[in-house]
């Protein structure tokens, strides 16, 4: 009987830059804003493409539309990432330890400030620090277990 098998790997580029400001957190609240914020500017614009194709054209106004979206999304989803930096690397010099509490305690202020700051709805506030807690919880957990089985990579550490 015949054996047929597939191969292979794939290693992604890596692009890793930093603005120091002087100052640890800082810098992670930067570094936050840019790289998360790049994202989900990168996310919008394709997804700007992909309408784009669908429709069989582009046209200015759906350029410009793009654009102002890219500027939107990646400055909200930036901000995001900075409060939530800042408040995780805030609450772990309070606490004096680098665990998954911070990144709960940290998510789940970030959430509701994130809420608060869109909504004057109480409820919505609520699940959105619960939301908060639990997402940044658990990308935390995989960040700690991604990173046991790949030595040549460390987390930040509370300074």
């Amino acid at each position: 009987m015949p054996h047929k098998s597939l191969s292979g790997s794939v290693s992604t580029p890596q692009l890793d830059f930093g603005i120091d400001m002087g100052n640890y957190f800082l810098n992670r609240v930067v570094d936050g804003f840019l790289k998360i914020g790049t994202v989900a500017a990168s996310k919008t614009a394709a997804e700007g493409v992909y309408h784009a194709a669908s429709k069989g054209s582009i046209s200015k106004k759906n350029a410009e539309h793009t654009l102002k979206k890219m500027c939107k999304e990646g400055g909200y989803w930036g901000t995001v990432a900075g409060v939530y930096e800042g408040m995780e690397y805030g609450v772990g010099q309070i606490r004096g330890t680098n665990d998954w509490k911070n990144a709960m305690i940290g998510g789940a202020i970030t959430g509701a400030l994130m809420a608060a700051v869109t909504s004057q709805d109480r409820d919505k506030v609520v699940k959105d620090a619960i939301a908060g807690g639990a997402i940044a919880t658990a990308i935390n957990y995989m960040n700690i277990n991604w990173m046991d089985l790949n030595p040549r990579h460390h987390r930040h550490h509370v300074v």
